[in-house]
């Protein structure tokens, strides 16, 4: 396998500090630094709906080709009463609202499988008082999610009299030496107080793909694993972060990152994945 170049590890770099708001310890939940006319990436699970909220402000209107919603008035981007809805034959969003918490929930109409849908992103413009953001979401076979807008150039907003609250991320000590072990992983330049055990390990992933467990590593109360996967269908895949976090009965630890270094695929090319872990006994 050729070594990654430094390029490549400063993508891996930063897919992985993306990765660490996307994969938390309380899992499900994306957090995405917006401002009002930037657009942002987030993931969109193709098959269960996607909550969005905006941190310390409620929702007022929704913007896009939307199929259809459940929302009355201008929040939901169509005229309609909750039980009949508008339709909009080429809409590829269906939005339900919750106006108790300024709220939304979305899912889009067709599957990666359909051959119009795959690889192509939802464009949605949420609003709230204060800024409208700009969403692009990237279609994923992902379960239920939330993605929170925090929008930082803004002075956070109290709700219901109270401060909002959020989940705190890992330290920035703790963040350091996640980056440290995921450029050691990426560029193959591995400090020596870190272990590596070359495996090159099959493991049972889907049908639609190759996927092996290159090289694991340990170290500074932190554990790695390099992946290798291959697009072995006849169309392309799409891939998301949140499809790795998932338990590992050998290497053991709560998944803490997790950094996909290509998220499209097409028939017959390969990505490296890589799994940082908090570090444990083995």
């Amino acid at each position: 396998m050729r070594p990654h170049s430094l390029t490549g590890a400063r993508r891996a770099v930063a897919a992985a500090l993306i990765a660490l708001v996307c994969t938390p310890a309380s899992h499900a939940l994306q957090i995405v630094d917006a401002r009002d006319g930037v657009a942002v990436e987030a993931i969109l699970s193709v098959k269960e709906p996607t909550r969005i909220r905006i941190e310390g402000a409620p929702i007022t209107d929704v913007f896009g080709n939307i199929h259809s919603s459940s929302c009355s008035g201008a929040a939901a981007g169509a005229s309609g009463s909750p039980g009949s809805p508008v339709v909009n034959p080429a809409g590829e969003i269906v939005v339900e609202c919750d106006r108790d918490k300024g709220e939304i929930y979305v899912r889009p109409v067709a599957t990666v499988g359909d051959g119009s849908a795959a690889g192509k992103p939802v464009n949605l413009f949420i609003s709230s008082a204060h800024a409208t953001y700009t969403l692009i979401l990237r279609r994923a076979d992902t379960p239920a999610d939330t993605i929170l807008i925090r929008d930082r150039s803004l002075p956070t907003a109290p709700v219901d009299g109270r401060a909002p609250s959020g989940p705190s991320g890992p330290s920035a000590h703790h963040v350091r030496a996640m980056k440290a072990l995921l450029v050691a992983m990426a560029s193959d330049r591995v400090p020596p107080d870190v272990r590596v055990d070359e495996l090159n390990q099959p493991v049972q992933l889907w049908a639609e793909a190759r996927f092996a467990l290159m090289r694991r590593y340990e170290g500074r109360g932190l554990s790695g694993e390099k992946y290798l996967l291959q697009n072995i269908s006849a169309g392309v895949m799409v891939l998301a972060e949140q499809e790795f976090d998932r338990p590992d009965s050998k290497a053991g630890g709560q998944v803490l990152g997790v950094a996909v270094e290509h998220h499209h695929l097409r028939p017959g090319e390969s990505t490296s994945v890589y799994v940082i872990r908090r570090g444990g006994e083995r």
